[in-house]
């Protein structure tokens, strides 16, 4: 394991997702735990850490594409509480979900107004 690229992931993992993102890492310690290091290392390490967009740009185009792949709900609440703590405003995010409905349809962009309203509330933020 390439230590530096570890905690270079890590470091932005706790960033973005915080506790959240260490709950995803922890529930997979006993069954893929070369999977939760793929995600710290390859999805927060080089891409996350990646220059050219925002942490903010990067979490719309997140929910976007979670929202638009249907089914990945669990992984929607997460980035949707990331998405807040990078500073989204709820707006913003409905925004982004909502302009999925030409390109992933209905049905899919529902669910996904839906984990966005339950994150709301959990954390008691209103449009």
């Amino acid at each position: 394991m390439d230590q530096e690229r570890y905690e270079r992931g890590w470091q932005r993992l706790m960033e973005v997702d915080g506790e959240g993102g260490r709950r995803v890492v922890d529930s997979l310690r006993d069954i893929a735990p070369d999977l939760g290091r793929y995600v710290v290392e390859f999805a927060f390490g080089d891409i996350y850490g990646r220059p050219g967009l925002s942490l903010r740009q990067r979490q719309l185009v997140t929910v976007a594409s979670l929202t638009s792949l249907g089914g990945c709900e669990p992984q929607l609440v997460v980035h949707l509480n990331a998405a807040l703590n990078v500073g989204l405003e709820p707006g913003e995010i409905v925004e982004a979900i909502m302009h999925c409905v030409p390109y992933a349809g209905f049905p899919r962009v529902l669910n996904a107004v839906f984990a966005a309203k339950r994150v709301f509330e959990e954390r008691a933020v209103s449009l």
